[in-house]
């Protein structure tokens, strides 16, 4: 009997793990940009939905145990790429008390004997991470550093040599230039790391991480080292940017991370563009001060929703705990209050997946923003209506649950069917069949914030929304 049991729980354990093997994305090859320049895909075609989750601080805060417990709950979340501050000091120190520079930017004997290092627990994280078939995108250095002297050219061309030579063959990188930083500050820095690292690593995508509310097709859309362009909506509402000149939205415009996106894709050339980091779920609204009130679930559903809706690739969510991994013994920032493992129950971190659910369920490479299907008003601010479809699909985000007319002949089929999918719980429900040209549509539920839904309209022959029950 002892020898049947061990021979079940080892048969279990080998299907897991050959199953897990197996259905890494990378087996479908590395990342790439898309034909039509907005999106990405592997190398067989087969699509590529980001859905990131900000554990900035991942590689300093926690030990093995709790980076394993955290890249698990983050694919059971459905994220498949984790951003992180590779390093956010020169030195940084790490959970095991190790210094990621012990002989500054000469990183020759960097592999100690005996000893677990910095990089061997970065290495530990990068490949727990690739077992759940999940990406790091990689901050090589904060910002904030560099613009303080903390690295300089000649130090950014040995960093970036000694990252592309440990983690060119890792098949779940992606490069992050910058850091929170406008890319006109030490620009010649940041050139100097990227072209280094792609140099000698010919196998990854890069981007830039830019300042609040800029873009970085501002300083680097025609850079040969850029693959896609990235962007931070930041963390103010409506109102809060005040005399800030060099924000790329106007005052008062704040929320609108749609406007980063249509910004982006009306640049030449033309390349897929994605909120990098918007409103945390549970910062404080403007960031710093707790009596402005804090950014709620609904808030991080309707940055993303508008955003991919716009036309972005995918998109980044983030906490305000989880970001900085606050635990016991841990000087809490930005007001927060709840402990990270605390926060991944939270609502706006599990509902994530549901859009990537949504986008994945329908032909993905056709599908543009079309804001020419809202037959009635798009409406301002809360009330903006986003609209995407493909040739026989249309998805409309509706944030406030008011009514909205809409222009059903945008999409192919004599008749369409209609579905509203919610954000909260991809709950579905059926509304009927239309042959008529417009119809107004409104959600149960009143008009008010935070009562999101997506209106779903298809070619009434076609079967998509099997997929999503």
């Amino acid at each position: 009997m002892k020898r049947i049991l061990f021979y079940l729980c080892f048969t279990c354990f080998f299907y897991q793990v050959f199953s897990q093997s197996h259905n890494l994305p990378w087996k479908n090859g590395a990342l790439q940009i898309s034909s039509n320049s907005r999106y990405l895909q592997h190398t067989n075609g087969s699509p590529f939905f980001w859905l990131g989750d900000t554990g900035w601080l991942l590689p300093e805060r926690l030990n093995r145990d709790e980076a394993e417990y955290y890249l698990e709950q983050c694919k059971q979340a459905g994220f498949n790429v984790i951003q992180v501050q590779t390093i956010n000091g020169v030195p940084a120190m790490n959970f095991y008390g190790q210094s990621s520079m012990p002989d500054g930017f000469d990183f020759s004997n960097i592999n100690r004997p005996g000893i677990y290092g910095y990089w061997d627990h970065m290495d530990f994280i990068i490949d727990a991470a690739a077992r759940r078939g999940i990406y790091i995108g990689m901050v090589c250095i904060w910002g904030g550093l560099v613009k303080s002297g903390k690295m300089n050219v000649e130090e950014a061309k040995a960093y970036g040599t000694f990252l592309a030579n440990r983690y060119k063959d890792r098949p779940n990188i992606i490069w992050m230039i910058g850091g929170d930083i406008y890319g006109n500050i030490k620009t010649e820095v940041w050139n100097m790391l990227a072209n280094t690292i792609k140099s000698i690593d010919k196998n990854h995508l890069m981007t830039f991480h830019p300042f609040g509310r800029t873009l970085s097709a501002e300083w680097f859309n025609d850079a040969p080292w850029l693959d896609f362009n990235m962007f931070q909506s930041g963390h103010r509402r409506y109102g809060q940017s005040k005399d800030d000149k060099k924000t790329l939205l106007p005052q008062g415009t704040e929320e609108d991370n749609w406007r980063y996106v249509e910004h982006s894709l009306a640049q030449k050339p033309l390349r897929p563009v994605i909120d990098g980091e918007p409103s945390y779920e549970a910062i404080p609204q403007g960031l710093h001060d707790p009596k402005e009130g804090f950014w709620k679930d609904n808030d991080v559903r309707r940055y993303a929703y508008w955003s991919v809706f716009a036309g972005s690739f995918g998109h980044t969510y983030g906490h305000s705990s989880i970001m900085q991994f606050l635990k016991p013994g841990v000087n809490p920032a930005y007001g927060a209050t709840k402990l990270w493992y605390e926060a991944l129950k939270d609502p706006g971190f599990n509902q994530m997946q549901y859009l990537k659910k949504l986008i994945l369920a329908f032909p993905f490479f056709e599908r543009v923003a079309d804001q020419s299907c809202i037959a009635g008003n798009n409406g301002t601010k809360y009330e903006r209506l986003i609209a995407t479809r493909g040739n026989d699909y249309m998805l409309v985000y509706n944030y406030t649950g008011r009514p909205m007319q809409i222009d059903l002949s945008k999409i192919h089929g004599k008749t369409k069917k209609a579905w509203w999918y919610s954000p909260r719980n991809a709950e579905l429900s059926y509304i009927g069949e239309f042959s008529s040209k417009v119809e107004t549509f409104q959600p149960e539920g009143g008009h008010s914030n935070g009562n999101d839904w997506v209106l779903i309209l298809t070619d009434g022959t076609r079967k998509y929304v099997e997929a999503l029950q």
